[in-house]
């Protein structure tokens, strides 16, 4: 089994498939959906320092992740996400990897994203991979079911 990952257009019927995915599996989860969760604007990834990328077993696209700017040297991982039936195979383990060599090619110092509470292995999976707990960032500060971390790079 071969993981490859790679950037992708997050216009692509791939990307797009995967997006849909994500946003049908946290609405699933939470009785009311957080902050940020529905269309993902491919603005977001068409400005420098941005990037979309998609994992493939084979030539199956099994899951995506998106560097968005933040801040000058801050950059926020989005739309981390792998499908549910390829998960435990190092997918997103991966995919996170790949997100944090483009954090260090575009020079940013701090990565930072959201997951939810919900969401054990995902918090799981940032932890092992060094990142730790911060206050909550716009626009999850007064959202109770969102978890935010931070990694310096």
């Amino acid at each position: 089994m071969t993981i490859t990952v790679s950037p992708d257009d997050p216009k692509s019927a791939d990307a797009q498939q995967l997006l849909n995915a994500f946003v049908e599996e946290v609405r699933r989860r939470y009785d009311e959906p957080p902050a940020d969760v529905g269309y993902f604007d491919p603005a977001l990834v068409s400005v420098p320092g941005s990037v979309f990328l998609i994992a493939r077993i084979e030539d199956r696209a099994v899951g995506c992740g998106a560097l968005v700017p933040m801040e000058d040297k801050i950059v926020e991982i989005k739309r981390m996400f792998v499908l549910p039936d390829e998960r435990g195979r190092g997918v997103a383990k991966k995919i996170l990897q790949s997100l944090q060599a483009c954090a260090q090619e575009f020079a940013y110092d701090r990565i930072r994203l959201e997951t939810g509470i919900k969401q054990p292995e995902s918090i799981a999976l940032y932890g092992k991979s060094g990142f730790y707990r911060i206050p909550n960032f716009p626009p999850f500060e007064e959202d109770r079911t969102a978890v935010c971390f931070e990694k310096q790079i």
